[in-house]
């Protein structure tokens, strides 16, 4: 099992999963508490603005790799490299994007 235990920045993992390997379960958390804040300041910008004044832009969220967050309708089979299990006992990105969605 020496490839289920390789470090996130080997060559193997770089092909395999792109730019995603380069990403933690941290990372992707942060990303979505950084999201989350951007939203919850915009929902207080809109609620308390003067209501002749226009609202402001709905905020982009942090940037993925891979492209935008996914939705639970894009649920991959689990069978697939890259499926955001780490090697370890960690719960998958999909997981946890279902957690705080």
């Amino acid at each position: 099992m020496l490839i289920r235990h390789l470090p996130r920045d080997s060559a193997l993992l770089r092909e395999v999963q792109g730019e995603a390997s380069e990403w933690s379960v941290t990372d992707h958390l942060l990303a979505h508490l950084a999201d989350q804040l951007a939203e919850a300041n915009w929902m207080f910008a809109v609620v308390n603005r003067d209501e002749d004044s226009e609202a402001p832009d709905y905020p982009q969220p942090v940037p993925r790799p891979g492209g935008p967050a996914p939705g639970p309708e894009d649920e991959p089979s689990s069978d697939r490299p890259g499926d955001g299990r780490s090697g370890d006992d960690l719960p998958s990105l999909r997981e946890i994007h279902r957690f705080f969605a």
